[in-house]
C-alpha cells in the first residue's frame, strides 16, 4: 500500500470496527485479530495493534523507508448491543472475503453505529422485566414473587436510564439498583404478608441477577488467561466496582428495611428434585431469551438461546445433586454452553458471544449474593462467617462460569474443523450406492491415480504412439 490516505482510512476502519466489538464486551485478544484482518485484507501487513480497556491504537508504514502511522480512538461507551455486533461481524466477513472496499466498509460503520435500534426501548425494558421473572421462578418463587420480580425489574431499568442521563458514573446506578430491589420485595412482603406468603428471597436475587449480568466478567476472565494482563486488569476492577455497587445497594436496602419494620423473611430454598429441577430449567430458559431480547440480539436466536440456557441450568443442577462442588457444576455446563454455542453461532450467522452470554445469565451467583449478604447483616458471629462462605462461593461461581465457556470456546474450534473432514473420510456403512465420486478430466475419463500401473483401472494410461506424423 503506497498511498498514506489510503491508510490511514484503512486504519480508521480497523479502529471503529475494535471500538464496537471492544464496547460490546469482546476479549482484548478477539478485538486484535479482528483488527489485523481488516488491515491484512486491505493490503497492509504486519501492523502494530494495541488494545486497553479504554483506547485503541494502531500503527503501520507502507516502507521501511517511511516513518509509521499512528491513530489512536478512545472508548467509552459501554452497553450491551448484540445488534450492532452482529451488524460489523457480517461486515468484517464482507471484508475478509474482499467484497468491500475501504470506503464502503468505513461508510456501513458510521450507518451502523449512528443508527437506531429496530427494537423499541421500552421493549427493551419489558425484556428485563420477563428475564427477572424467569429467573424468579427458576429460584422457586410464587407467581406473585414473579410478579413483583417484574415489576422491579422495570422500575430498576428506568431508575439507571434516568440517572445515565445525567451521567452519573456506573458504579451509583448499580447502588440505586440493589436497594430499589430490596426496598420494592420488603414493601411487597408486607402488603401480602395478610393474604399469601410470598418469597421476597427469589424477588431480590432474580434482580441481583439482572444487575451482574451487565458485567463484562467474561472477557476479563478472557483477557487474562490470553496475557492481555492490562486490559483484564482494568476489566477486573470494573466488575468489582460494580458488584460492589449491587452489594452495598442491597446491603443498604436491607438496613433501611429492618430500621423502619419492614424485615424480610429467611431464605427459602427452591426444590431440588426432578419437579424442581424441572420448573426450574423452564424459568432459566425464559429468562436467558428474555436477557437475549433486551440486549438487542437478533429474534432468530432467542429460541436457541432460551434452550441452551434451559439445558445448561438442568445440566448443573443435576451435577450438584451428585454431592459436586456448586462451582463445578457450573463449570462443567458453562463447558457444554462454549462447546455448542460454538456451532449454533455458526448456523444462527452471529458471533458465539450472542449466544454464550444470554445462556450463562441464569447460573449467575446472585442467590449466593443475596444469602451472603442476608448473613452478614445479622449480629452473630456465626452468621458472619456464613456469609463471607457464601460471597466466596458466589466469587468462585463467577470464575467458573467463566473459565468453563472459554474452554468449551477454546476445544469447539478445533473440534468443528475436524468434523468437517469426517464425511470425507468415513464412507459408510453404505449398503446401495457409491462411497466416493472420483473426479474425471476434461476427456471424461476416471482421473488417474497416483502410483498405479499403467493400463490398470484408474491407473496411467499406456502410452501409444501418436498416428501424426
Amino acid at each position: 500500500m503506497s498511498d498514506n490516505r489510503e491508510l490511514a482510512r484503512t486504519l480508521d476502519l480497523s479502529l471503529r470496527v475494535g471500538e464496537v466489538l471492544l464496547s460490546s464486551g469482546a476479549g482484548a485478544a478477539d478485538v486484535t485479530a479482528t483488527m489485523r484482518v481488516i488491515a491484512h485484507a486491505y493490503g497492509i501487513r504486519n501492523p502494530t495493534v494495541d488494545v486497553t480497556f479504554t483506547q485503541l491504537a494502531m500503527s503501520a508504514q507502507t516502507t521501511p523507508d517511511e516513518p509509521p502511522l499512528l491513530q489512536m480512538r478512545s472508548v467509552t461507551q459501554r452497553e450491551i448491543d448484540y445488534e450492532d455486533l452482529t451488524s460489523v461481524d457480517h461486515l468484517v466477513r464482507d471484508i475478509a472475503a474482499g467484497r468491500v472496499d475501504v470506503a464502503d466498509a468505513r461508510a456501513q460503520v458510521a450507518r451502523i453505529v449512528s443508527s437506531g435500534h429496530a427494537r423499541k426501548r421500552w421493549a427493551a425494558t419489558a425484556g428485563w422485566g420477563v428475564m427477572c421473572a424467569g429467573i424468579a421462578v427458576q429460584l422457586g418463587g410464587t407467581w406473585e414473587g414473579v410478579l413483583v420480580a417484574f415489576v422491579s425489574a422495570v422500575a430498576i431499568d428506568r431508575l439507571q436510564l434516568f440517572m445515565g442521563r445525567f451521567r452519573l458514573p456506573f458504579f451509583y446506578r448499580q447502588i440505586a439498583g440493589g436497594a430499589v430491589a430490596t426496598l420494592l420485595a420488603a414493601v411487597a412482603t408486607r402488603l401480602a404478608a395478610h393474604w399469601v406468603h410470598m418469597d421476597a428471597s427469589a424477588v431480590v436475587s432474580a434482580n441481583i441477577m439482572m444487575l451482574l449480568s451487565g458485567i463484562g466478567f467474561m472477557g476479563a476472565i478472557q483477557d487474562a488467561l490470553t496475557g492481555f494482563y492490562v486490559t483484564g486488569g482494568a476489566r477486573v476492577l470494573e466488575a468489582v466496582l460494580a458488584t460492589a455497587g449491587v452489594i452495598a445497594g442491597v446491603t443498604g436496602g436491607l438496613s433501611l428495611s429492618s430500621t423502619i419494620g419492614l424485615d424480610l423473611p429467611p431464605l427459602v430454598p427452591a426444590r431440588t428434585d426432578l419437579v424442581g429441577i424441572g420448573v426450574a430449567a423452564l424459568g432459566a430458559g425464559f429468562g436467558a431469551a428474555a436477557f437475549g431480547f433486551a440486549s438487542y440480539a437478533p429474534k432468530r436466536t432467542l429460541l436457541p438461546i432460551g434452550l441452551l440456557g434451559a439445558a445448561a441450568l438442568g445440566v448443573s443442577s443435576a451435577i450438584a445433586l451428585r454431592d459436586f462442588a456448586g462451582a463445578w457444576a457450573t463449570a462443567v455446563a458453562a463447558f457444554g454452553v462454549g462447546l455448542v454455542s460454538f456451532t449454533i453461532a455458526g448456523r444462527l450467522r452471529v458471533p458465539p458471544l450472542v449466544v454464550v452470554v444470554p445462556a450463562v445469565v441464569p447460573m449467575l451467583p446472585g442467590l449466593s449474593i443475596y444469602k451472603g449478604l442476608s448473613l452478614l447483616s445479622a449480629a452473630s458471629h456465626p452468621r458472619v462467617g456464613q456469609g463471607l462462605l457464601a460471597m466466596v462461593t458466589a466469587a468462585s461461581i463467577a470464575i467458573a462460569l467463566a473459565a468453563g465457556v472459554i474452554l468449551g470456546e477454546y476445544v469447539a474450534q478445533p473440534v468443528q474443523r475436524e468434523a468437517r473432514r469426517v464425511p470425507h473420510r468415513l464412507a459408510g456403512p453404505r449398503l446401495v450406492g457409491v462411497t466416493r465420486i472420483r473426479r474425471r478430466t476434461r476427456s471424461g475419463l476416471p482421473r488417474p491415480r497416483r502410483g498405479g500401473p499403467p493400463g490398470a483401472p484408474g491407473g496411467p494410461a499406456e502410452q501409444t504412439p501418436d498416428p501424426t506424423p
